[in-house]
C-alpha cells in the first residue's frame, strides 16, 4: 500500500517552497540595496576581529574601524590599478592576437588538408567556429564581469559607510537578532555568531595565503615559460580557483592562447597546462592544509548551484557574494537546531555520504 503524505508534511514543503520564492524575489527586486550590503557585511567579518583587538588596546571604535576601512582601501586599488594596467594593454594586443590566431588556424588547416585530405571550407569553418567559441566565450565573461562590476561602482560608495555602520552598531544588531529568534537561547546565538565570524577570519586569513603563494607559484612559472602578462594570468588563475572546476578551466583559456600565439608550436601550451596542474596539486595537498588547516565545508554541487543562483540574481557580484554568505549560513546551520538547519547543513556540507 502506498502511504499518503500527512497534512503536516504537505504544510512543511509549502512553507519551504514559499520561503524559496518569496526570498529569491526579495533578492532580485531589492538588489540594489542587498548588493552593497552583502559586500559590506563580508567586509565587516574580515575586519571584525581587527576593530576588536584595537579597541582592546585603548583606540576608539569610531578609529578602529575607520583604520581597518583605510588598510582594505589602499590594498584594494592597488590591486586594481596593476590589474588595470595589465587589462588594458591585453585589450590593446587584442588585434594582435586575431591575427595571429588566424596565421596559427591557416597552419593548421594545412596541416589537417595534408595529414587527412579533408577540404579547405570544412577545416576553416571548425577552426574559426573552435576559436571565435574558446577564446571568445572566455574574453567574453571577463568582460561582461568588469561591465557589471563597473556599473555598481556606485555601490563602491555605500559600501564603506555601510561596513562602518555594521561594526560600530554591532552590539545593537545582535540585539535585533535575538529579539527576532526568541525561541533561542541570547548565550547560543552569540556563541554562534562569535565562533562563525571567528572561523570565516581565519579562513579567509588562510585563502589569502593559498592565493598569494599559488599566485606567485603561477606568475613565476609562466614568467620563466615567457608567457606575456605573467603576473595578471597567474593570480587570475589563483583566485578563480574559488569556483571548482569551472573557475581554473576558463581562467587558463587566456595563458594558453597567450602561450601558442608568442611561440607557435603546441609545446607551450602544454607547459601551461601541465604548470597549473602542479601548482593545483601541491595547493591541494601541501599549500591548502597549512595555510588554511581547515576547509568551509560546501560540496562541489552547493557551490555550483550557489553561484548560478547568485549570477542569476545579481549578475557578477552574486557570483562572488553567494559563495561566502553560504558559507556563512552554512556555520550557522552545523550549530542551530531544528529540522530546517539540519536540512539546510545537509545540502550545503561535505560529510561522508550514507
Amino acid at each position: 500500500m502506498h502511504s499518503t503524505p500527512s497534512s503536516s508534511t504537505i504544510s512543511t514543503w509549502y512553507y519551504f517552497t514559499g520561503t524559496v520564492l518569496f526570498s529569491a524575489v526579495l533578492l532580485y527586486l531589492g538588489r540594489a540595496l542587498f548588493i552593497p550590503l552583502g559586500f559590506s557585511l563580508f567586509i565587516s567579518i574580515v575586519l571584525y576581529p581587527v576593530c576588536r583587538t584595537l579597541e582592546q588596546k585603548g583606540i576608539g571604535r569610531t578609529m578602529a574601524i575607520v583604520t581597518g576601512l583605510l588598510l582594505i582601501t589602499v590594498l584594494l586599488v592597488l590591486l586594481l590599478l596593476i590589474f588595470g594596467v595589465q587589462l588594458q594593454r591585453i585589450f590593446n594586443d587584442w588585434p594582435f592576437i586575431r591575427e595571429k590566431l588566424s596565421e596559427l588556424s591557416l597552419s593548421i588547416q594545412a596541416y589537417i588538408t595534408e595529414q587527412f585530405g579533408w577540404s579547405d571550407e570544412q577545416i576553416q569553418v571548425w577552426l574559426q567556429n573552435t576559436l571565435n567559441t574558446s577564446l571568445g566565450s572566455s574574453v567574453g565573461m571577463v568582460g561582461t564581469t568588469l561591465q557589471s562590476l563597473l556599473v555598481n561602482l556606485a555601490f563602491l560608495v555605500l559600501i564603506p559607510i555601510y561596513a562602518f555602520l555594521i561594526l560600530f552598531y554591532r552590539r545593537r544588531l545582535v540585539e535585533m537578532l535575538i529579539s527576532l529568534l526568541p525561541g533561542v537561547g541570547r548565550d547560543r546565538i552569540v556563541e554562534v555568531l562569535r565562533l562563525s565570524v571567528n572561523t570565516y577570519f581565519r579562513f579567509i586569513k588562510g585563502m589569502s595565503v593559498v592565493y598569494l603563494v599559488v599566485g606567485t607559484l603561477n606568475s613565476v612559472g609562466l614568467w620563466l615559460m615567457g608567457v606575456p602578462y605573467a603576473f595578471l594570468f597567474g593570480f587570475l588563475t589563483a583566485v578563480m580557483t574559488f569556483i571548482p572546476y569551472v573557475g581554473i578551466i576558463v581562467a587558463s583559456i587566456l595563458p594558453i592562447t597567450y602561450a601558442w600565439v608568442t611561440y607557435g608550436i603546441i609545446w607551450y601550451p602544454l607547459g601551461v597546462v601541465a604548470l597549473f596542474a602542479v601548482i593545483q596539486y601541491l595547493e591541494a595537498n601541501i599549500i591548502f592544509p597549512l595555510a588554511v588547516g581547515q576547509r568551509l565545508e560546501l560540496n562541489t554541487l552547493a557551490t555550483l548551484v550557489v553561484i548560478f543562483i547568485g549570477g542569476i540574481l545579481w549578475g557578477a557580484s552574486g557570483m562572488i557574494l553567494f559563495i561566502p554568505l553560504a558559507a556563512i549560513l552554512k556555520l550557522i546551520a552545523d550549530r542551530m537546531e531544528g529540522p530546517g538547519w539540519e536540512a539546510l547543513a545537509r545540502f550545503l556540507g561535505n560529510g561522508p555520504q550514507a
